[in-house]
């Protein structure tokens, strides 16, 4: 199995890969999201209840419309928990992640790794949510992918951000009901 855990620490925070990887418009999209992405009391307050350290590697573009739909999000989450550390990779530097994490036989982004505290794999889910895949459909799927251009209706991004907040939810549950981690924390 690929080795996440040596991974990990070569990935950039947030604003860091956004300042690497990232032209003004991209930086500007991004954070037109970013700012847009509202999470609600009870998702807060869930996020802020989060117990376990949460490693999460998260394979991206900076030019790539999906990822300005769902990054921000992510950051939202890691700015709501401590326990929440997002390292962001970008697809192309680093291929031989890229190849790892393919999904339908291709380099799909953003592609989300999960890890344990102690560098554990616990999960990987991405490129696009449920929520996203229905309006596709709805849409007749288009001809091309998404440019982040036009920034996602409010409606569809409160339901991605849910649905991704459901799998943080879903890999910290995880943690915290795992029996080797319950004996090392004593809960």
């Amino acid at each position: 199995m690929y080795n996440f855990a040596a991974e990990f620490p070569r990935g950039l925070k947030y604003d860091e890969f956004l300042s690497q990887y990232g032209i003004d418009e991209h930086r500007r999209r991004w954070n037109g999201v970013y700012e847009r992405v509202q999470l609600t009391a009870s998702q807060r307050q869930l996020l802020a209840g989060f117990t376990r350290q949460m490693k999460v590697l998260c394979v991206a573009g900076a030019w790539c419309g999906d990822c300005v739909n769902q990054c921000p999000i992510f950051q939202r989450f890691a700015d709501a928990s401590p326990t929440i550390d997002v390292r962001y990779f970008d697809r192309d530097v680093h291929s031989d992640l890229q190849t790892t994490v393919r999904i339908c036989g291709g380099g799909r982004v953003p592609i989300v790794v999960f890890l344990s505290e102690d560098d554990q794999f616990c999960g990987v889910f991405g490129d696009r949510t449920l929520a996203k895949y229905r309006q596709m459909a709805f849409d007749q799927l288009g001809s091309a992918c998404p440019s982040g251009i036009e920034p996602p209706h409010q409606s569809l991004l409160d339901a991605t951000t849910q649905e991704w907040l459901n799998e943080f939810e879903r890999i910290q549950l995880m943690l915290r009901l795992s029996s080797r981690f319950r004996q090392r924390h004593g809960d």
